[in-house]
């Protein structure tokens, strides 16, 4: 499977596509904004990944507006956060194949 969710508005997502040239290559695009990440992406992303904590960006402007840096998060707390609001996802998310490459990871322009 090969898949890359983003963020139109995101400016390193902008920066990566470009980059990567990834929109050139055929590999599905999706606008987590624009189309929501369904339960089963995520699982297959956390499958992928290791934990829901790996997909979850504490940079977004919604973790410190919820207070969350003082709670204590468990696995199910970042997969219900991330399915409710699309910023809580790291983002790139980029599958190839059986690798997955999450947020501005220099390895993914390599890839």
């Amino acid at each position: 499977m090969q898949k890359m969710y983003h963020l139109g508005t995101c400016t390193t997502c902008q920066a990566i596509i470009k980059e990567t040239r990834i929109e050139h290559t055929g590999i599905p695009m999706q606008d987590i904004k624009l189309e929501k990440i369904t339960p089963l992406q995520l699982d297959e992303m956390k499958k992928m990944s290791g934990s829901y904590e790996s997909l979850f960006s504490r940079r977004a402007l919604k973790y410190k507006e919820l207070g969350m840096k003082d709670k204590q998060l468990h696995e199910e707390d970042y997969r219900q956060y991330i399915l409710q609001e699309y910023t809580f996802l790291k983002r790139p998310v980029v599958i190839l194949n059986k690798d997955i490459f999450m947020g501005n990871d220099k390895k993914l322009y390599s890839a």
